[in-house]
């Protein structure tokens, strides 16, 4: 559980820095531009969370056509859900494209609507390379390839910091362009990721018997009709969790700008601890995958209890440190120079004192999805995330918020 589950964590917390980057130095740059990221980057997250359920598929796919011996169903998968990630991300586009008249009509501040439909209008051309990415680091993953995926991602993250400095400043001579030059290193940094990935995928000496890029262009219609039946449950609970998040922080928007930025730099951090219990249960999918596939019942039940275990030691060490230490947590995502600065701290920790509430609830939710998956049982779960978040989440965050009067902290 460890070996592959580790490595994976950290490929996420990798990517997840990317944002996390994105967000720490567009503040450094001005609160407008950070609160435009906040949104933009959460319009985003949500539609790659509804997009990646395809990618997610692969895992429990591959894991068991691979405990199987049937090498030709892993590559006819990962191949199908290559080409469903691209058709989503074609679908979706025009949602960035006019995302400004969108959050204006949701009552978002016009000079904030307006630099966030700039930088989605150039960070949505990057779907396509991110869900590849996600497609072929589950394939890589599944044939105990994580650190390959891992040492990918952070060459990816360290890239994305690079070409931040470059753009969102306009430092070695280039333009200065705010949050557009945020999103022009988020494409980049993509197409960079994607790359690494699909050289690996197809080049390694280990793993070109599976043939993966060969003939690319050709359809398979049944692994299609599989990825496509698994994935889309995996993509609407991925996208009602989000969702959640997002329509709170279009709500904190309601409130006020540093409110908002509070509320980003706060689900900045819990995501990113959330980002560790995501690897653990991708883990728990590749292996709960395997022994469904070999028909193994003994070991289903330790790779369960094995990974209930390990999720809720580190969902009470993260509660800890978020209780503990919230004016830390804060404080680099921010110019200390400005005089909004303080009150941003003050009552992010706040909102972090809430967010360690529910650590061990989360942890516990996307462990067993991760062993459901791993028996390719994706609708139920998905009925249950639908009726949580939406028919009692978002209702009780409005009602919390703005008719009894809690605020962000409501929210």
């Amino acid at each position: 559980m460890l070996a592959l589950g580790l490595p994976l964590a950290g490929s996420h917390l990798a990517q997840f820095m990317v944002h996390v980057t994105d967000t720490i130095m567009l503040g450094w740059y001005s609160v407008e531009a950070l609160a435009a990221g906040v949104l933009g980057a959460s319009l985003f997250f949500v539609l790659f969370v509804l997009g990646s359920g395809f990618a997610q598929a692969v895992m429990p796919m591959v894991a068991r056509a691979i405990a199987r011996g049937d090498e030709a169903q892993a590559r006819r998968d990962t191949r199908m859900a290559m080409w469903l990630s691209v058709a989503f991300a074609a679908a979706i586009y025009p949602v960035f494209w006019f995302s400004g008249a969108m959050l204006l009509w949701m009552g978002q501040d016009p000079e904030i609507s307006a630099l966030t439909e700039a930088y989605l209008r150039i960070a949505g051309l990057g779907m396509a390379p991110a869900l590849l990415v996600m497609v072929l680091k589950s394939f890589l993953s599944v044939l105990d390839r994580a650190q390959v995926v891992l040492w990918a991602t952070v060459a990816s993250a360290v890239a994305n910091v690079a070409i931040n400095w470059v753009f969102i400043f306009g430092n070695l001579g280039a333009p200065e362009l705010g949050v557009q030059g945020a999103a022009i290193a988020s494409v980049v940094v993509a197409l960079f990721a994607l790359v690494l990935h699909a050289g690996v995928a197809g080049a390694a000496p280990e793993l070109r018997r599976f043939r993966l890029f060969v003939r690319f262009w050709r359809f398979d219609w049944p692994a299609l009709g599989q990825v496509f039946r698994l994935g889309w449950p995996i993509g609407l609970t991925g996208l009602a969790e989000a969702g959640l998040f997002q329509a709170s922080a279009l709500m904190m928007g309601w409130i006020g700008t540093i409110e908002l930025a509070a509320h980003g730099i706060g689900m900045e951090a819990t995501a990113l601890a959330f980002m560790l219990h995501l690897g653990l249960s991708n883990a728990a999918t590749i292996l709960a995958g395997r022994a469904d596939g070999a028909g193994d019942g003994q070991a289903l039940r330790r790779v369960a209890l094995c990974a209930g275990g390990v999720s809720m030691v580190l969902a009470v060490a993260v509660t800890l440190i978020f209780v503990l230490i919230p004016e830390q947590i804060m404080a680099p995502f921010l110019d200390p120079s400005d005089p909004r600065t303080p009150q941003i701290i003050a009552y992010g920790a706040a909102l972090l004192g809430v967010a360690a509430l529910f650590q061990l609830t989360d942890a516990a939710q996307v462990m067993a999805m991760g062993l459901l998956r791993g028996l390719r049982d994706t609708r139920v779960p998905f009925a249950i995330a639908a009726l949580s978040y939406w028919a009692l989440g978002v209702p009780a965050s409005y009602i919390l918020a703005f008719p009894l009067g809690l605020g962000g902290v409501g929210l």
